[in-house]
C-alpha cells in the first residue's frame, strides 16, 4: 500500500523543525503526495509556535507545488485554559486540521496514566479536534489504551500510527510494541488511523515505512487508513463537522 497524504509535519516554526513550509511542500511534492498537513507546535511546546503564526496560516496558499496544503496545528492538553488545549477553540475554528498529542514540558512529565488519560479524553470529546498524535508514547505519557481508542470511535477522531515512534532515535523504546497495541485495538474497535512521518525536516517527509508496515502485519483495513489519499482525507474532515476553514472561505 502507498500512502499519498501525510498528516503531520513540521516546520521552522515548531523551533526544533528544520526546513520551510515551501521546503515541505517541494519534499511531498518530489515524493508523489498528493496532500499534507502542516502542523506545527502549539505555544505550550518550549519554542512553539505562537497563537499569531497559527493566525496568520491564511496567507499559505492551499496548493504548493501541487500539493494540496492543509494549515493546521500539533496542539498540546494544557490544564490551564478553558478548553484543556494551548490553542483557545476560536483559534482551532480557523484551522483546516487539527492534530493534539501530548508532548515533554508542557505539564505532564510525572508519568502520571490516570491524569494522561483523562487530559486526552477532554481533548478527543472536543468537536475541533481531528487527530490524537503518538498515543503509543508509552515511555513518557501513558494512557488507558481502551479508553483512549473508545472515546475517538466515539467523537470520530482519527488515532496516529507514528512513524518517528519506531525510529531507535525517538527515545520512544517501549513505544514500538504499544504503538502496535494502539493500531490492534484500533483496529478491532472500528476507529480510524493516520500513518504520518511526524516529520521535522523536510527530507522525511512522506517517510512512513516502519509504521505502514506494521499497519498491514495486523491487517488494518486499508479503508480506514484516512490518509490514503487526499480524497479521502478532504472527505472524512468534509463529514466530520461543518465548520468555517481557512482557505477560500470555508470551500474544500
Amino acid at each position: 500500500m502507498r500512502l499519498l497524504a501525510d498528516l503531520h509535519t513540521h516546520t521552522v516554526a515548531s523551533g526544533h523543525g528544520y526546513s520551510t513550509v515551501t521546503e515541505v511542500a517541494a519534499a511531498a511534492a518530489a515524493k508523489g503526495l498528493e496532500l499534507i498537513a502542516i502542523t506545527d507546535h502549539g505555544p505550550a511546546v518550549p519554542g512553539g509556535a505562537h497563537l499569531w503564526y497559527f493566525w496568520n496560516m491564511k496567507v499559505i496558499p492551499s496548493v504548493l507545488g501541487g500539493v494540496r496544503i492543509l494549515k493546521g496545528c500539533e496542539a498540546n492538553p494544557c490544564l490551564d485554559t478553558e478548553n484543556g488545549i494551548d490553542l483557545p477553540d476560536e483559534m482551532l475554528s480557523m484551522l483546516d486540521f487539527v492534530a493534539v498529542g501530548l508532548h515533554p514540558a508542557c505539564g505532564f512529565d510525572e508519568v502520571d496514566r490516570v491524569k494522561n488519560t483523562e487530559a486526552l479524553l477532554r481533548v478527543v470529546e472536543n468537536p475541533l479536534v481531528d487527530m490524537i498524535t503518538h498515543p503509543g508514547n508509552e515511555d513518557e505519557f501513558p494512557v488507558d489504551l481502551d479508553a483512549i481508542v473508545s472515546a475517538a470511535v466515539r467523537n470520530d477522531v482519527i488515532l496516529e500510527l507514528n512513524n518517528y515512534s519506531f525510529d531507535p532515535r525517538s527515545g520512544r523504546h517501549s513505544s514500538f510494541e504499544r504503538e502496535r497495541e494502539f493500531a490492534e485495538a484500533a483496529r478491532d474497535a472500528g476507529a480510524t488511523i493516520a500513518v504520518n512521518s511526524d516529520a521535522h525536516f523536510h527530507l522525511l517527509v512522506g517517510e512512513v515505512s516502519n509504521a505502514l508496515a506494521v499497519a498491514e502485519e495486523i491487517g488494518f483495513p486499508e479503508e480506514r487508513i484516512v490518509n490514503r489519499d487526499a480524497a479521502s482525507v478532504l472527505a472524512f474532515l468534509g463529514a466530520k463537522r461543518e465548520r468555517p476553514r481557512i482557505d477560500a472561505g470555508g470551500v474544500w
